[in-house]
């Protein structure tokens, strides 16, 4: 018998273990994948047993297991137990006097951290971030970005991408179409953006249209008032038609950014069932919070169609690590990054 397909959601979970309820409670919402945060990362053991729980309650071997691990201030897994990637900022600083050993090293932080992952079973990192870097805007993306300049962001950002698929884990690229020119922070309000669509074109969107072959990515919650002027683009089917899949011409899996940030409002049910209506293939709840992800789970299809299709493509993308010594990687990468400071 063909098993049907999961829930359009991805969720995250509320500690380091599963307890009985959250394991039925899974299996009855069958998600299609889920997301890891600090809150679930103690130690290498500890995470393995956990993703195996997290697949084992959906009975999906394959279930994506994503983490943000971007490096710098937004690093899910940290000392003792893993090495702590630099911030993207310090990649696109080294790229800025030399850009063969920027993308070198931009190469070697993401197959590093990839090595870190594959072996706890996380298959996805939310990462690179395409978003611009600009003095004027709300720092939540700051040294989060790997520069100002849309061409060298593109060139680094293919580099983490390459990185971590050398090293069995599927790139999401975000936030798109650019979450750079915010001037607030999307975690607690709406930022509006009120550049013309030429504008983002010609700068923001220059990343992600270099990418756009990235196998999964997220959207941001941002108001682009050019092209709607009420809601964020996570919610707005003008910004993802016109914009994600029309200027940027990505067509891999969308994923909501997480739905219970303070950009959205309404219920959070309301939230997952706009963002798919919108666009998006796949709604992201992150907080681990039961009685919201009851609300997403009603809320929510099966996948099906365009959005089956692309995760299922997102899945079969993934491949073995190739061989890599990883302590060669680190003496190397630390010797490329002693020529910068953090800017």
């Amino acid at each position: 018998m063909v098993r049907a397909a999961p829930r359009a959601m991805m969720l995250g979970c509320a500690g380091t273990v599963l307890d009985a309820d959250e394991c039925r409670f899974m299996a009855d919402a069958d998600p299609a994948g889920f997301i890891l945060f600090k809150r679930n990362c103690e130690s290498p053991e500890q995470v393995r047993a956990l993703v195996a729980s997290l697949r084992k309650a959906v009975a999906r071997p394959d279930a994506p297991v994503l983490v943000d691990q971007e490096g710098g201030r937004v690093t899910r897994l940290g000392s003792p137990h893993w090495r702590e990637p630099p911030a993207p900022a310090l990649l696109g600083a080294l790229a800025g006097i030399d850009n063969t050993a920027g993308v070198r090293a931009s190469w070697l932080s993401a197959r590093l951290v990839a090595a870190d992952l594959h072996p706890l079973g996380i298959t996805v990192n939310c990462a690179p971030t395409l978003d611009l870097r600009l003095v004027e805007a709300s720092q939540v993306i700051g040294d989060r970005a790997l520069g100002a300049d849309p061409h060298a962001v593109a060139r680094l950002g293919r580099a983490v991408a390459d990185g971590l698929r050398a090293g069995g884990v599927v790139a999401a690229i975000k936030h798109m179409p650019g979450h750079g020119r915010a001037t607030a922070d999307s975690h607690a309000v709406l930022p509006r953006v009120a550049s013309s669509l030429k504008s983002l074109s010609t700068r923001d969107f220059v990343p992600f249209r270099a990418l756009r072959d990235a196998p999964a990515g997220l959207t941001s919650h941002v108001c682009y008032t050019a092209l709607d002027s009420d809601r964020p683009g996570t919610l707005s089917e003008a910004v993802i038609g016109e914009a994600v899949r029309g200027a940027i011409g990505f067509d891999g899996l969308l994923i909501s950014d997480d739905l219970s940030m303070g950009a959205l409002t309404g219920p959070v049910g309301a939230r997952a069932a706009a963002a798919l209506a919108a666009g998006c293939d796949v709604a992201l709840h992150c907080n681990g919070k039961r009685d919201e992800m009851r609300e997403v789970a009603a809320a929510v299809p099966r996948l099906t169609g365009r959005a089956r299709e692309r995760f299922e493509c997102m899945i079969t993308s993934r491949h073995e690590p190739e061989a890599f010594d990883a302590v060669a990687g680190r003496r190397e990468l630390d010797d490329l990054l002693v020529r910068v400071t953090p800017p």
